[in-house]
């Protein structure tokens, strides 16, 4: 598989307000940006640092992953997942399944920043939550 880089870690935060000022006015690190993605039930905050990103998600919904993430995670936020910039998402996910990787998204989906990304099952992976995610 063409892995290019690193694109960002996604990490799990109970309050993205008090994220942005702790990274930038505790680290000095600009925010550029914020979205909401509703199909994904997040609010994002996003903090480039180098070539990758630090992911900043806060869940919108009681019931959505970043909500259960921290809730399985005894109340704290912290790593969600690691995504991985591919070329070619649509290969890539039929690599991954080729080879025997369970994906949660079979085909790409909308990613926040504008990116194709597709999951793997952590199942798969060592117990990691894999993204895969195409940006043009």
């Amino acid at each position: 598989m063409n892995i290019t880089k690193v694109d960002h870690i996604g990490i799990a935060v109970t309050n993205l307000d008090d994220t942005i000022k702790f990274y930038e006015e505790t680290l000095g690190i600009a925010c550029h940006g914020v979205e909401t993605v509703d199909e994904q039930k997040v609010k994002v905050a996003f903090f480039p640092v180098g070539d990758t990103e630090m992911e900043f998600l806060e869940s919108t919904s009681e019931d959505g992953p970043i909500a259960k993430f921290i809730e399985n995670n005894k109340g704290r936020g912290g790593i969600q997942h690691i995504a991985l910039r591919v070329p070619n998402i649509v290969k890539a996910i039929a690599e991954m399944k080729a080879k025997g990787v369970t994906m949660i998204d079979e085909t790409p989906r909308y990613g926040a920043g504008g990116a194709k990304i597709a999951f793997c099952h952590p199942k798969s992976t060592g117990g990691i939550l894999l993204e895969l995610c195409e940006r043009e």
